[in-house]
């Protein structure tokens, strides 16, 4: 399919190209930062943003939050069902 923006240069502000389904866990990184997040059912999620600061979310059902981070965890997430947008 043609794409009419493949020439333009993707910054911050624009949509996501790709997305990943993401495994809370403690121990490892996302293969990639993230610029948003997604979740089928809302709750809690605990992450480390590119900044390196590790705190909790409230994410709600089906919204993209927009946030830059390196990390999911398992222990203190509850949403389920994410994907990671970049």
């Amino acid at each position: 399919m043609p794409d009419i923006f493949e020439s333009y240069s993707a910054g911050l502000e624009s949509p996501a190209t790709q997305a990943y389904a993401v495994t809370p866990d403690d121990g490892a990184d996302l293969p990639m930062a993230c610029r948003a997040l997604n979740v089928a059912t809302g709750g809690t999620i605990r992450i480390t943003t590119v900044g390196g600061d590790t705190t909790t979310i409230t994410v709600g059902q089906g919204n993209a939050f927009p946030l830059r981070c390196q990390r999911v965890w398992a222990t203190g997430t509850t949403a389920t069902g994410i994907v990671a947008l970049y």
